[in-house]
């Protein structure tokens, strides 16, 4: 940027005409910029409750996804349900046992990952040619008939089939409405907002596990059937309230609708003067990122600067996947079986975890702001590493004393990874992603990650189960080192994004500036703002 001051003519009626001029709008897109800038959170909360509010209906969508994905590993745990769905085979102590074959245990866990990488991927063409709320109606569609099949399901092929489908419809509505939380979130409270979607990762499974406790020690079907029940109750309730559910503006804005755009602003509680700045903003924002991107496709993530917006974006959802998460969300409960919990123990200490995961991912509201996306990913992804080394070393003798303190490191690992990389993956996800490319973005951050999650669905058995490799908690030497290999990556390149506007993300990556330099780096944008709010006189 050049060192000259910057010379700003504003007319003074411009921001109540029905149609300004492309200059009037791009003042105004910058006046409302900075004022952003100007809000704080609780002001925020003050100024726009119903973005607040429906960004809450979109994390409890996600609670749909949640509870699905924590469903998979848990009704393993129920050991009604693997003597439904599983094998007899005699234990060490000589008692008859069932186990349910690695083969449809892998399916069961696998199968609906897979799907959802594809219901990500098909997401952000449906989303951006239907629109976000068009497809959150018709994940939930077939979410309804994905559980109805799981609740009536008295065969592996059955079951497997529910889990198939509801894969689609969770992997969609995963990319959506993170999608969503990041366009309608203000900028106060993108932070925060955005790990409410790593919120609902936790609190779901906390009410499997709360569901599990309770019904997994009966003797029939309704140990496991209660879980899928449950499920109806969430969807019903997202159904209920999606028909009023404001369309994205900046989907609307980039379908050049800007009435029903200024409409839905007013819908998510922006006053006509607000509405018509918000408006300009978005259309700044837009016109700007066009001079990088050509289209709207899932080739162009991977044109000029925005390939290195989709690297940054996607990663640290990758490396959730790659650091644990899998071992230590799904076969935690089985594991602490395994290491000498009774039943019931287990169950209550999947309640803890949740509990304490909760806790957690509560902390990082305030810390992803405070710390910083990038030290809180970084340093937070340091101390996992050594968890996982820890908890890995407990395992290797082989003891009970040393399985049950690999499962309290598990414990403690997933306290840790709900403050850091389990909630600011969200954030850097929807922050990175360039603008007109989000939802495609998002969804291929997802199908990466889903497509991971799925290749450790169909590992993960293999090298943990007693009747195959049976590592247990030694997996965490595997985790341990993917997580050391990560730590590189997000030294070198993850840059700090907190308080960045969109247009000021867009711009410090079309400049090339470099990630060691987001967090001090001055904007065109920032300085365009200060010159029209002080010409304003504001």
């Amino acid at each position: 940027m050049a060192d000259k001051p910057l010379t700003v003519e504003v007319n003074e009626n411009f921001v109540e005409k029905l149609e300004p001029t492309a200059t009037e709008t791009a003042q105004l897109g910058h006046l409302a910029n900075q004022e952003d800038h100007e809000t704080g959170k609780l002001a925020s909360f003050r100024k726009y409750p119903w973005a607040c509010l429906w960004c809450f209906y979109a994390v409890w969508c996600v609670l749909l996804v949640s509870f699905e994905n924590q469903a998979s590993g848990n009704v393993i745990s129920i050991p009604e349900f693997r003597k439904d769905f599983g094998n007899p085979y005699t234990d060490a102590d000589g008692n008859i046992a069932y186990v349910l074959d690695a083969k449809w245990q892998a399916a069961f866990q696998g199968a609906p990952v897979a799907s959802a990488v594809v219901g990500a991927l098909g997401c952000g063409q449906l989303a951006d040619w239907l629109g976000r709320r068009p497809v959150v109606m018709l994940c939930l569609v077939v979410s309804f008939a994905a559980i109805t099949m799981e609740f009536v399901a008295t065969s592996n092929e059955l079951f497997f089939g529910g889990k198939f489908l509801n894969g689609f419809a969770a992997g969609a509505l995963a990319s959506v409405t993170v999608t969503y939380i990041g366009e309608i979130a203000p900028l106060a409270l993108r932070g925060m907002l955005t790990c409410l979607t790593a919120l609902a990762y936790t609190f779901g499974p906390l009410v499997v596990a709360l569901i599990v406790n309770s019904t997994g020690t009966y003797s029939n079907r309704w140990a496991y059937r209660a879980v899928f029940c449950a499920q109806y109750g969430f969807a019903a309730i997202a159904a209920i309230f999606v028909f009023f559910m404001p369309e994205s503006p900046w989907w609307l804005i980039s379908k050049d609708r800007p009435e029903r755009a200024l409409k839905a602003l007013h819908g998510l509680g922006y006053s006509d003067l607000e509405g018509k700045k918000k408006l300009a903003l978005i259309t700044n924002t837009l016109e700007e990122v066009k001079r990088e991107t050509e289209g709207v496709t899932y080739l162009e993530c991977f044109r000029k600067s925005n390939l290195r917006r989709t690297i940054i974006s996607v990663a640290p959802l990758s490396i959730q996947a790659l650091s644990g998460i899998a071992f230590a969300a799904s076969y935690s409960t089985y594991y602490m079986q395994l290491a000498g919990f009774s039943t019931a123990m287990s169950f209550k200490l999947q309640i803890v975890q949740q509990v304490i995961s909760l806790v957690g991912n509560v902390m990082s509201w305030y810390l992803v702001d405070r710390v910083g996306r990038r030290n809180l990913t970084f340093y937070g992804l340091a101390v996992l590493t050594v968890i996982l080394f820890v908890m890995a070393a407990c395992a290797v003798p082989g003891t009970p004393t040393g399985s049950k303190a690999a499962v309290s490191m598990i414990l403690v690992y997933c306290w840790w990874y709900n403050v850091t990389i389990g909630a600011t993956a969200y954030t850097i996800l929807c922050e990175v992603s360039t603008s007109r490319l989000r939802i495609k973005t998002i969804g291929l951050g997802l199908a990466l990650q889903n497509a991971l999650n799925t290749m450790w669905s169909f590992v993960l058995p293999y090298l943990f189960n007693p009747d195959k490799l049976n590592l247990g908690g030694k997996v965490g030497f595997i985790f341990g080192g993917l997580a050391v290999i990560c730590l590189v990556y997000l030294w070198f390149y993850q840059p700090e994004t907190a308080g960045r506007t969109y247009e000021e993300l867009d711009e410090m990556f079309i400049k090339r500036v470099p990630a060691r330099k987001f967090k001090t780096y001055r904007t065109d944008a920032q300085a365009l703002g200060e010159a029209v709010k002080e010409k304003e006189g504001l």
